[in-house]
Parts: structure tokens; sequence; C-alpha cells
């Protein structure tokens, strides 16, 4: 790679998995060339064993390597003695890990009983954040790390006599108020928050650290664990990492979103587990981790990729594309549908059912808008060659190695590409891994500064629905992600798959990967031992209730670990805060405290219509 400041993997057009040390968690290590695990989380009441046990054997049967458990008091902490007992007698000797956050004592008690024990380093020993403004000086701030390093070192000799692994688990939701006084709510300042603490590590050599930076927003968690692994890259450090989207919701959001987020660093080969996290049952989870997992599985030894590396993009900041203007495609314009009609009309799929309307339709050699106007789809060579189209709206239709070998032979095209000013690329890819082959390809159309605007385009073979989701979220989100793109249009060859499940799903993968907003946005988090009400029925029923205000994003949590942070960028939020109640926040800010559960939903209406953001369904 040419730009060594960008250098977070060693090559962007080759999947290849990120080389990291070999952690020990209980009987089953990671990182290395160990296969990616998959892991849950209880959601149960931990001091209740049977409950638990129950509900870890359920999730261990699903297929996961590793269980997480919370631990929010003393009672859980010593729990887990007898927890860890009873799955050993019924035969389930799987790696536990205690969730810690705020109290370092219950992670020293944890980690006589469990294999790993997960710390968050924005509570653990700093305060919760108050969201408040504070100034360090200099040596004030290398002072509170300085206390920091002297708790922390002998609870690392802790793990290191326990034989227990440590997991460092930064959120953008709950990074203290020392680091964001200094870096702010960015992803330099979650970066900190992790390096802080492996630095501590890495001068005391306890290397049983895995590490993990989460967040709700797709592009802050790719854009921020890239940053990680390229300052670990700086510093000589290779802990294997957990990835995961935060907050991902349920139903096919929360699985597009999280194979969008998680997808585009697996792509990338960064990532030795994964936690899938949707607010359904857990072990719900694991299949979904396994589908996602699997379809990596098959970019290995896929065709050779090759690219202009001087025109990347920087894999650290969001910066769209730029483009010229064809009709509202490209320059300022958001990121179009396209849907594919296959073998119908336009006619019988009108009225389109829902309220998501592609913006262009696909109809073999032409392509259409909702009001019927028709636009050539043609060759590299007919747009060369043929002057008859010239000065007239059209499509190119096209693969990269297609257009590599065209304009070997025909260098002229580069001339007319930049003076065209009605053409877009119908952009597909059939490579095995076209995450790579679709930047592969914008690289070089950065190094030739063409400004035409490119629709991705991918074909499917896909009987489930779940597995398209998980599939094309995982190829295409992170070139979204990247500022690449100017549409999507998808197309899959079993007709069990329905029209409008085909174009809901790309207006999915646009709006997953921040491009495109078109409909509510629930950030909704998984629930564990700390929730108190029905967090998947609750989820249920705020989306049934707040459904049709697709110019909000609403927060659903199960308490306050992440709650107010996680929501940072949300319009307003729904959020535990004890046994049965519920706090309301319009963005940080807590307007309504400890509400009835069953009143909660009225008063987030009520809320919504005060600040003037309610419309009528």
């Amino acid at each position: 790679m040419d730009n060594p400041n960008f250098r977070y993997i060693s090559d962007l057009c080759r999947y290849e998995r990120l080389k990291t040390r070999v952690v020990q968690v209980g009987s089953i290590p990671l990182g290395g060339d160990h296969p990616v695990r998959i892991q849950s989380m209880t959601d149960t009441d931990t001091k209740d064993t049977e409950a638990t046990v129950n509900q870890i054997i359920s999730i261990i049967k699903a297929g996961a390597d590793y269980v997480r458990v919370t631990v929010k008091g003393l009672r859980d902490a010593e729990n887990l003695k007898d927890i860890k007992k009873a799955l050993v007698d019924r035969g389930f000797n799987n790696p536990l890990i205690a969730d810690i956050h705020f109290n370092p004592k219950l992670a020293e008690i944890s980690a006589r009983y469990i294999s790993k024990v997960r710390i968050n380093p924005g509570n653990f020993y700093d305060k919760r954040a108050n969201f408040e403004h504070l100034v360090y000086t200099d040596e004030q701030y290398r002072e509170e790390l300085q206390k920091i390093e002297e708790m922390f070192v002998p609870f690392l000799e802790m793990l290191r006599r326990s034989n227990t692994a440590l997991r460092i688990g930064a959120n953008q939701g709950s990074l203290s108020d020392r680091i964001m006084s200094r870096y702010g709510d960015t992803s330099t300042g979650i970066v900190e928050s992790v390096m802080e603490f492996l630095r501590i590590c890495k001068r005391v050599n306890f290397d049983n650290v895995v590490i993990s930076i989460k967040s709700s927003n797709t592009r802050m968690m790719v854009y921020t664990v890239r940053l990680l692994c390229y300052k670990m890259r700086l510093e000589d450090m290779d802990y294997p990492l957990h990835l995961g989207v935060t907050e991902a919701g349920e139903g096919e959001e929360g699985r597009i979103r999280s194979a969008v987020g998680i997808g585009a660093l697996l792509a990338d080969g960064i990532g030795d587990t994964i936690r899938v996290s949707l607010t359904e049952k857990p072990e719900r989870e694991i299949p979904v981790a396994m589908k996602l997992i699997n379809h990596f599985r098959s970019y290995q030894d896929h065709q050779r990729i090759t690219a202009p590396l001087h025109a990347q993009t920087n894999p650290f900041e969001y910066e769209r594309r730029s483009t010229r203007p064809v009709l509202n495609m490209g320059g300022k314009s958001l990121p179009v549908v396209m849907a594919d009609l296959g073998e119908r009309s336009l006619q019988e799929i009108l009225p389109i059912r829902g309220k998501l309307i592609p913006d262009y339709f696909l109809s073999g050699s032409k392509v259409l808008d909702i009001q019927g106007n028709s636009y050539p789809v043609i060759s590299l060579e007919e747009y060369l060659f043929e002057s008859t189209r010239w000065g007239r709206m059209k499509f190119i239709r096209t693969t990269k190695m297609e257009f590599d070998r065209f304009m070997e032979r025909h260098p002229e095209i580069m001339t007319k590409l930049k003076q065209t000013r009605k053409t877009v690329l119908l952009m597909e890819s059939t490579n095995r891994n076209p995450f790579a082959e679709f930047r592969a390809f914008f690289m070089m159309l950065e190094t030739h500064i063409w400004k035409v605007p490119v629709i991705l385009y991918r074909r499917y073979n896909e009987r489930s629905l779940e597995d398209l989701q998980i599939k094309a979220s995982a190829d295409l989100g992170g070139v979204f992600i990247d500022g690449y793109g100017d549409g999507i249009c998808l197309s899959n060859d079993h007709d069990n798959i329905t029209f409008t499940e085909l174009k809901d799903l790309s207006f999915g993968i646009l709006q997953s990967s921040r491009m495109r907003v078109s409909r509510t946005e629930f950030i909704s988090c998984p629930g564990c031992g700390r929730t108190q009400f029905d967090l998947h029925e609750t989820t249920r029923k705020v989306k049934e209730h707040f459904g049709h205000l697709n110019h909000l994003k609403i927060g659903i949590m199960g308490c306050i670990v992440n709650g107010p942070g996680e929501m940072g960028d949300a319009d307003y939020g729904f959020v535990g805060s004890g046994n049965g109640k519920i706090s309301l926040y319009k963005g940080l800010q807590l307007v309504k405290r400890t509400i009835p559960y069953e009143e909660a939903v009225e008063e987030l209406e009520q809320l919504i219509r005060e600040n003037g953001d309610w419309v009528d369904a």
C-alpha cells in the first residue's frame, strides 16, 4: 500500500485474516489461525441459577463457543461458582465470560470462577460519564492515567494467577468524561480509551487480552476498529478483536445492520470473535453469526484483484466520493434504489407494496423510472462506438474485469467518460470478493478523476431471505460506508424472495450504512440480566406505535449502562431505570424520570408531540 498512514491491513484487494496473537479462553482459544469464534449473552437474572444455566445451555446448543453473563452485584459474582458447577455437572464446559461495569471488585470475584472477564474502560476506574465538559491540563491527565495504572496492574496480576483472560471492551455510548474532555465523542477518543489500558498490559507483559470497540452507528464502528488496528500496528501490538454492532435491533433491521457493520470488518480479515446483538432470544443470534462467518469463508482464494492503491480513500473518516450529478444520481443526491423487474413489467408490480418506492427499475436492456421514462442499458462497445446515443441519458452495464480489458484495448474511453454528462455506470461484481472488487474499481476511477455516478449491482441465488439479507449486506454495506456508490441494485434468481422483500433489502442496506434514511431508525439493545422489563415485547410495541415517524431515530435501552451515550445521535430514548420503571430522553437530556412501564409508550408520544416532531400515521 502506497500510503503508510492508511495501512490498517496489509492488502485492500485480497481477503486475508489479520494475524493476531492467540488468547486462551478456557478450553477454546481464539486469535491466530483459529476460526472466528461465536458468542452471545444471557438476559436472565444471574442470581437465578436454574434459569441462567438453562439459557446458557440453549445458547451453547445453538452453536456458541462462549457465553457472556451479566454481573451487576456481589450476589451475581458469587453465584457464578454455582452456575459453572451446574453446567459442568450437565456436561457443558464451554468458557463463561463475566460482563462487568462500574465495579472492579466484581471482576476480581468473578475471575475465580469463569474463563474471561469483560471490563469497560469508560467506567471501570473512571467515573460513569455525566456528559460534562471537563478541562484537564497535561499534568492532570498524566496523573489520572497513573492512578488507573496503580489500580489496574494488581488486577492484571490477579488475572495472571487465575489464568483468566481479559476483554477490554469500549462502547461509544459509555466513554468517560475524562476521555471526552480531551478527544470528544470521536473515533480517536474511543481508540485512545482502549489504548491507555493496552499500553499498561504491554508494560507488564500481560498478553491474555481481547479487545472490542462497538457502536450502534455502523460507520463509526468500522472507522474506529480500523483506526485501532492501525494504532496497534504502530505500537507493535497484535491483540485479537471481538466485533459487534451494539443495539442492532431485531428482525430484518437487526440482521442487516449487524451484517453491514461486522461484515465490513470481516471482509478486510479483521475479527477473531463476533457477537450479533439482536433484540431477540439470545440463542437466535447464533445462526445469524454462523451464516456471516461462513459467508466470508467463501471469499478465500478469490480471483485476483488489482487497484492503484495511491487513490485509496481515508479509511478512518467519512467522505463521499465526488461525482457529477446525472438526473437525481451522484452529486449531492442520496444514493438511489434500482429494483430489478426480472420478467415482470412495471405495470405488474404497481401499486408497490409498502412506503419504500424504488427510484428506478431495471428491465432487461433498459432502465425505467416510476413515470415510465425509459433509458437504454448499453455495453462499453456501444458507448464508445455508437455516436447515435451521444447526448442521450444512458446506463453502461459492465464488470471491473471487463472494464479493465476494454480500457487496455481502447484507452480513448478515458477521455470520453470524462466528457460525458448523461451517463451512469451499472457496475456488477461477479468476484467471490465483491467488497474488494468494488473498492478497487472506485480507486481506479479516482486515479483517472472520472466523476461518473456508479450504481452497485450484485446478483444472488438464495432461497432464504435471511441468507440474502446477510450476504448482500456484508458484501455491499462496507462499500457504502467508505463513501462509494450512488445507488444499489440487487437481483436474486429464486422467486420465493419477493420483489418487495428485495427492494426493501436495498433500502435497508443504504440505511444501515448511514447513506439514506427511509424509515424510522430504532436503536434497541439485545437485553441482559440488567434489564427489568420485557425488552422484546417493548421493542415490538414501540416500533408498532412510532414506526411511521421515518424522520426520527428512537433508542430502546434495557438499562443505563450504555443507554444515554449509545443514543447520542438518537432523537428520543426509552431507557430502563429500575424495576418496571422507564426514563425518557430527548437526545442526551433526561426529560422524564421513573415512569411506570405501562405508561411509558404514551408518555413518549406526548414528549414527541411537545417537541413538534409528531406526525399522524
